[in-house]
């Protein structure tokens, strides 16, 4: 008996035990289910945190500046004689020779040919001839005249035979007075057989020799020789219509030709046509250099720099920025809650690697720099370095 109940309370004690170790590990197991399901929960939440703050873009930021310098202006442009005087004939004959070779300077008044003229020196005798003729007639008429007027006061003669002598005398003189103009005539145009310089300069052109045929052409021959001022030279550039308003007399511009290219010559603008060519839509501008040494040649080409004013308006951002579709030319910038807000603009000049923006945007904007392919009006953007925003000098 007494056995058999001390074996009975064994087998309870080890059966509440193994109730009680069920009950653990069911226990052990729902807290690592617990846990489990937490634990997913948290990574999911933080995935998606993650995914929404992927999905918002990161922008880099530059603030518009105001221009430092001004715009240079690089245009081409042709020199020309400061005065260029082409020679024609104003006599008819053959050319009996020059003394003047291209490229040879000159002064006022000197020889540069003699044409022979042996038309004009016989229509010349003739017209001397004409004069002696019509000079001794109003010799012969003056002693007539005087006569008649004497016999006038003894009554041998009548008024009216006076009178008709005395007129008589009076066209003789205008005879002898208009053979004195053609002889005159005659001697004037003789001095053209003679062709000179009409100042001192260079004579830049020869085209005639020897033995040609002149034709009297009254500028509309064959020009006989050029002579050309160079100590000074006028340079012509045309200039777009967007920057006439910049460029005024006075204003300087350096002058750059391809034979000289380590080289540079001052120039100034000493008039402007004031009217735009509805063609090209440019302007024309005249210029003024100086060439005492003669290095610059008239005709040439030339490059010519000006150096415009700064803009106060103007305002400088990165290429970079710019955004060109189907809605225009556009920047992007930074509005109120850090989204984006488009803005179309107007390029005043192009640097190259930034531009010169004339209207459309604020000197307070903040512009986004390579803005994101897809992005619109009201995304939100991160700024990537909101504290050290990048300015446009630092992207020239």
């Amino acid at each position: 008996m007494s056995s058999e109940a001390t074996h009975r309370p064994s087998q309870n004690l080890s059966k509440r035990g193994l109730r009680l170790t069920g009950i653990a590990l069911v226990m052990v197991l729902l807290v690592i289910v617990v846990i489990g399901l937490i634990t997913r929960a948290t990574q999911a939440k933080s995935l998606k945190t993650w995914t929404q703050e992927q999905a918002v873009p990161t922008v880099a930021v530059v603030m518009p500046e105001p221009g430092k310098a001004g715009p240079v202006l690089d245009l081409p442009g042709q020199l020309q004689a400061y005065t260029r005087a082409p020679i024609y004939a104003q006599v008819s004959g053959y050319l009996k020779e020059w003394k003047t070779e291209i490229g040879a300077p000159v002064k006022a008044g000197q020889l540069l040919g003699e044409i022979s003229t042996p038309e004009l020196d016989q229509q010349l005798q003739q017209a001397r001839a004409d004069l002696a003729s019509t000079k001794a007639n109003a010799d012969l008429a003056a002693v007539t005249a005087k006569r008649w007027q004497a016999m006038l006061g003894s009554d041998s003669v009548a008024q009216q035979d006076v009178d008709q002598r005395t007129a008589d005398y009076t066209a003789k003189l205008a005879q002898m007075r208009a053979a004195q103009a053609n002889v005159e005539r005659m001697e004037a145009a003789k001095a053209f057989a003679r062709i000179v310089a009409p100042f001192d300069g260079v004579v830049t052109a020869r085209d005639t020799d020897v033995g040609a045929l002149i034709n009297a052409g009254g500028g509309t021959g064959p020009e006989l020789f050029v002579v050309s001022d160079i100590h000074k030279l006028r340079v012509y550039v045309q200039v777009p219509q967007r920057y006439g308003p910049s460029i005024r007399p006075g204003s300087m511009a350096v002058l750059t030709v391809p034979e000289y290219a380590d080289r540079q010559f001052h120039a100034q603008v000493t008039a402007i046509a004031n009217a735009v060519n509805v063609t090209s839509g440019t302007t024309l501008v005249q210029l003024q250099v100086d060439n005492v040494d003669g290095q610059l040649m008239p005709g040439a080409y030339a490059h010519v720099r000006f150096n415009l004013p700064v803009d106060a308006a103007a305002l400088r951002v990165p290429a970079s920025s710019l955004i060109f579709d189907n809605a225009g030319l556009r920047v992007a910038t930074l509005g109120s809650g850090d989204k984006v807000a488009f803005k179309k603009v107007s390029i005043l000049f192009d640097y190259g690697k930034s531009v010169e923006i004339g209207s459309g945007l604020n000197a307070d904007d903040r512009v986004i720099d390579s803005p994101p392919d897809g992005i619109k009006d009201g995304d939100a953007v991160k700024i990537a370095t909101e504290d050290a925003m990048a300015k446009p000098h630092e992207k020239v």
